[in-house]
């Protein structure tokens, strides 16, 4: 399949990707200028994730990140990268309570973020009722299985999941369920690489995975974990630079030529004072 530019791909696009074995890229962004450098890339799909609330906003959880944090976030990262598709992060609270409340919520994400589709997580009753409520108002889901963080607390803490066989058993349940409810795409955290190969190759939609092994159909890791601008190093990150310390070692560099006096310069400086007599 000849990729196609960001601003023609679909939720069907990420299907069809599946069927012809195409890898699909998801990276996180949060901001304007984070989404601009993501633009230049070839990645697939950007998630405007509610681990902001971790990595930008400094919480200790994702679990205190509200719709205005990711509305704000996400038409952020649009302007950022107008030909982009993303999806928005519905945050905790935000698909609990109501179909209509849910709905609304969804459809906010969309209109205000500025988003393509949304995510949310987790597979019982509840949560199957709504993704049929937010596809029923034609906005394309992602679903998310596993290691879901909004569980923190129930799971007590970030621990892989399916390993039991009546954990992996109820996720592989728990994934075909959400095929059938409508979703047209399900990330897959923290579980067993057997589990992450069982369930890709059971569902027709394309599953992505973080820390879920090499068989799903496409990856996704958070902006920072990646280029190393966190202190969070999870055994499923690769780090492919090392922002910290580089950008670290500049700060330190301009800190010194302040105090030395060697910046600004001349090449600095709007019409400089001669130095001639």
């Amino acid at each position: 399949m000849t990729k196609a530019p960001n601003n023609a791909l679909n939720s069907a696009s990420f299907i069809a990707m599946k069927q012809e074995g195409r890898k699909i890229s998801m990276i996180t962004a949060y901001d304007f200028s984070m989404a601009s450098c993501v633009a230049q890339s070839d990645v697939d799909i950007i998630l405007v994730g509610d681990s902001l609330g971790m990595v930008v906003l400094g919480y200790d959880n994702t679990l205190q990140v509200t719709m205005d944090d990711i509305i704000y976030h996400s038409a952020a990262v649009r302007r950022g990268a107008p030909k982009a598709f993303i999806i928005a992060d519905m945050p905790y609270l935000s698909y609990h309570l109501s179909d209509t409340n849910t709905k609304q919520n969804a459809a906010e994400l969309i209109i205000k973020g500025n988003a393509n589709a949304i995510k949310l997580e987790g597979g019982s009753a509840s949560r199957l009722n709504a993704i049929r409520a937010i596809v029923d108002i034609e906005i394309p889901v992602c679903a998310h299985l596993g290691l879901t963080p909004q569980s923190v607390h129930r799971f007590g803490g970030y621990k892989v999941q399916g390993r039991s066989p009546e954990e992996h058993e109820e996720i592989f349940i728990q994934a075909k369920a959400i095929e059938q409810a409508g979703a047209f795409m399900l990330v897959l955290e923290g579980i067993p690489e057997l589990l992450g190969k069982e369930i890709s190759e059971s569902l027709s939609i394309p599953t992505i995975g973080i820390g879920a092994g090499r068989y799903t159909d496409g990856q996704v890791l958070v902006y920072h974990d990646l280029l190393g601008y966190s202190n969070m190093q999870p055994k499923f990150v690769k780090q492919y630079a090392a922002l910290n310390t580089t950008i670290a070692q500049a700060i330190s560099s301009y800190t010194a030529e302040v105090r030395n006096g060697s910046f600004p310069t001349e090449k600095q400086t709007y019409y400089p004072i001669s130095n001639k007599e």
